[in-house]
């Protein structure tokens, strides 16, 4: 269940065009009905006037999101790809479904030479019946082009004990190309977390609302809570590539950052949390932060203060709670975590969450 939902799909090109949309009324002279008719003919039926919404439905183009992506040794400019795809879909009719487009007549030198694959993604049945052609009057194609990167995961080295403390990974990622597609739920989470976080990014780049926007997944393990944010924060950074240059997937190691000596955890999440102030200072990097089991780290302070808890988690609580106030003024950010056990995160983080999505053991796969 989600408590937090927000939904986009509609695009200017629903909006009506100019003009009535019905023919105009006729004119009589009083002193032509006593002229003789030289001919009786026979009299047309008037269309009848459509109204703003038949007229808004009848110019609405159902939004087609194509995803490009550019062979790896490709150095050419985005707009020219999406520029060249637009052309070739102009008269064409397309499938409404998921899945690659086909570009058997395509003779662009420029797309045949870049351009590793061009997908349908993201289709939408309260938009249009799926597995159904779309007319070239009846779509508006989003093109979003992208490239991924094959370099492999860094993980940093000035963890507690040789352990990491986190991994560093490049967006869009070789590794996790597909894996969006290959998740299956029973309901519409997956649209409802891309149309809200893709908006709330949006809004902060423009200022509209700069908030932090903190993602909370929960449930039982193997529900695909952590599988979920990571193709996520993919599929962001492909949606905003015209936006920013690159995309980045901090991957935390929560476990880490609590130290055997008193009073060290605090520092250690403050030490972290320096690290991606540093990316996320650079205005053209999106920073994705993953914390998988994030109860982990924000364990309740009331069981500390009741003994069940070491003393020490009060500060890693306080610490981490004190570093996502610090990155709310930063609009190319996005936290993303998920738990096990919901009981057991301190309530001041779960009011810093603004999407909480829960799912059932019977869906999806970690």
């Amino acid at each position: 269940m989600n408590e937090v939902h927000i939904h986009s799909c509609a695009n200017g090109d629903g909006e009506a065009n100019g003009g009535g949309g019905g023919t105009q009324p006729m004119v009589v002279r009083e002193d032509a009905m006593a002229e003789p008719l030289a001919k009786e003919e026979p009299m047309l039926e008037q269309e009848p006037m459509l109204g703003a919404d038949e007229e808004a439905e009848e110019d609405y183009r159902v939004p087609v999101s194509v995803e490009v992506c550019l062979r790896g040794s490709s150095h050419v400019d985005g707009a020219q790809v999406a520029a060249a795809l637009a052309r070739f879909l102009e008269g064409r009719t397309i499938w409404y479904r998921n899945g690659p487009l086909d570009l058997s007549e395509c003779e662009d030198p420029l797309l045949l030479q870049h351009v590793e694959s061009v997908a349908v993604a993201d289709t939408d049945p309260h938009q249009h019946r799926l597995n159904s052609p779309l007319l070239f009057w009846q779509y508006s194609p989003r093109i979003f082009v992208y490239q991924l990167s094959d370099e492999a995961p860094a993980d940093d080295d000035e963890g507690e004990e040789g352990v990491p403390s986190y991994r560093e990974l490049l967006l869009p990622a070789a590794d996790l190309a597909g894996q969006w597609e290959a998740l299956q739920f029973d309901s519409s989470i997956q649209q409802r977390l891309l149309s809200y976080a893709t908006s709330a990014l949006l809004f902060a780049d423009r200022g509209v609302d700069a908030n932090l926007v903190v993602v909370l997944l929960y449930g039982p393990p193997g529900t695909g809570k952590t599988s979920l944010c990571k193709a996520l924060a993919h599929k962001l950074s492909i949606r905003l590539a015209d936006r920013y240059r690159q995309g980045c997937l901090v991957e935390v190691n929560a476990h880490s950052l609590f130290s055997k000596y008193f009073s060290e955890s605090g520092k250690l999440v403050s030490r972290l949390f320096s690290k991606i102030t540093e990316l996320v200072e650079e205005p053209d990097s999106l920073v994705f932060v993953l914390i998988d089991e994030v109860e982990s780290l924000t364990s309740a302070r009331k069981a500390a203060v009741s003994g069940s808890e070491p003393s020490d988690a009060i500060r890693a609580v306080n610490a981490l709670l004190t570093q996502l106030d610090a990155l709310r003024r930063h609009p190319n950010v996005m936290v993303l975590t998920t738990s096990n056990i919901t009981q057991a995160i301190d309530v001041a983080f779960v009011d810093r969450a603004d999407i909480k999505a829960g799912r059932s053991s019977s869906s999806g796969g970690r």
